[in-house]
């Protein structure tokens, strides 16, 4: 599957804007399975979603991900803002198929520490979508310090991990990914932001991590860029084979 992640820096809470750059830097790429974007790729973190959010039906940056995506013939994947029919909003990472059909999954893990537990709502289903044979866990940015909500239960290959993860935490960013990759056996793929918002400043870190912890793929440092790898799902399974440690995990079940 080939796959690339987008690191973008994010024009504050204009999404025309951003929809717009963004399609230039798709259109850049030919033969693309996969494109991932950060974390509410449209606005930028931290505005108020009464200011940002769309409808959950028929919103312009869904809509935008859909004719990317058929236009294309690739999967496109990423968050938005996003205000729901019964008048909350979410954190909404869609994963939007070649075909225009869509599978999301809200924010679990809210940043109560960034105050965005008091605007959003939290998501209550793990999702995994699967698209060109890989089985793929959908998470957003403070999702990535909880490791039991996204244990593998060998029910995914690789792990999606969209962010607005800010300059003095990267340290911890690029070690728990590594983590994650490692204690999970399998691809992590995670897309940061870069520049600076009224919050915070960015320098990416976006970054793509085989089962090992090792670095196939990165984005250049504090740059708007992307990466770009095939990730074939075999030599994946062979490893789970020779050194099974999934089959040995702990069971257990989380309440939400």
């Amino acid at each position: 599957m080939r796959t690339v992640i987008l690191q973008t820096d994010i024009v504050w809470g204009d999404a025309e804007a951003n929809r717009r750059n963004l399609t230039e830097l798709i259109g850049s790429y030919e033969g693309v399975d996969l494109f991932v974007l950060p974390e509410m790729f449209a606005t930028g973190f931290g505005f108020p979603p009464q200011q940002v959010a769309e409808p959950e039906v028929g919103g312009p940056t869904l809509e935008w991900m859909r004719r990317m995506a058929q236009e294309g013939n690739c999967a496109v994947a990423g968050s938005v803002a996003v205000r729901t029919a019964s008048d909350t909003f979410r954190n909404r990472f869609y994963f939007v198929f070649p075909d225009g059909n869509v599978e999301y999954y809200d924010k679990r893990h809210l940043f109560a520490f960034g105050g965005e537990h008091l605007e959003y709502t939290p998501g209550d289903r793990r999702v995994i979508v699967t698209y060109k044979g890989f089985r793929i866990l959908l998470q957003v940015c403070y999702d990535l310090r909880f490791p039991v909500w996204m244990r593998n239960r060998n029910d995914y290959d690789m792990m999606l991990f969209v962010a607005n993860w800010p300059v003095g935490r990267r340290a911890v960013w690029d070690v728990l990914l590594q983590a994650r990759a490692i204690e999970n056996q399998c691809y992590v793929l995670g897309v940061n932001r870069v520049g600076t918002d009224p919050v915070a400043t960015y320098n990416g870190g976006s970054i793509i991590l085989n089962a090992y912890g090792k670095t196939v793929a990165a984005c250049e440092e504090g740059a708007v860029c992307g990466a770009e790898v095939v990730l074939e799902l075999e030599p994946l399974l062979n490893f789970r084979r020779r050194f099974p440690v999934l089959e040995d995990r702990d069971g257990f079940e989380i309440k939400v």
